[in-house]
């Protein structure tokens, strides 16, 4: 089997990443949005913009499994299309998921993976793990490279105790409101 950094390569599933590297350890880091279902290819060359992606994805993976996962979704029912995916890989890690019409959170699984899923109004899937993680971001700015905030991160997050109310999935789609998130700028 592939590791999942393979599977994203030979699927041209990566979107706008902005880091996709070694980190310590045997394990590989990713920043970037992930394509869930592609955008519609128009000619050879260009294809539109996918039209469900994970957003903000800040992934470790480690061999063939995901061993930590964060990203944004526009709409917890995105969550089925991205297991269906990418279930392969998600094994026995950390799986947080900021979703914009979410009204409340939870710990569920769904497809047998374990999932904490959070409420995504107005800010980033990063400085929301950096809340969670109770992370300055004063002293994440003092780490010079992207594998070292990474693997921070992730060494905070795995100690601490961020799993939510225990629900079903069938539990967490009753919480699926409209879309809470904030658009920023000019106004």
């Amino acid at each position: 089997m592939a590791t999942p950094i393979e599977f994203i390569r030979e699927n041209e599933l990566a979107w706008q990443p902005s880091f996709s590297g070694d980190l310590s350890g045997g394990t590989y880091g990713y920043r970037g949005a992930l394509i869930i279902e592609a955008g519609k290819q128009i000619s050879a060359d260009r294809k539109l913009p996918p039209k469900i992606q994970a957003k903000q994805v800040i992934m470790i993976t480690e061999g063939e499994t995901i061993k930590f996962f964060a990203c944004e979704l526009d709409s917890f029912n995105d969550l089925a299309p991205m297991v269906e995916k990418y279930k392969a890989f998600f094994t026995n890690g950390l799986y947080l998921l900021y979703v914009t019409d979410l009204e409340k959170s939870g710990t569920f699984e769904y497809e047998g993976i374990k999932f904490t899923a959070f409420p995504l109004d107005e800010s980033s899937v990063w400085n929301e793990l950096l809340d969670l993680a109770d992370l300055d971001k004063s002293d994440m700015k003092a780490l010079k490279e992207q594998e070292e905030k990474i693997e921070t991160l992730y060494d905070e997050l795995s100690s601490a105790d961020v799993e939510e109310v225990s629900k079903t999935y069938e539990e967490m789609l009753t919480f699926v409101g409209e879309s809470s998130k904030q658009l920023m700028g000019a106004v």
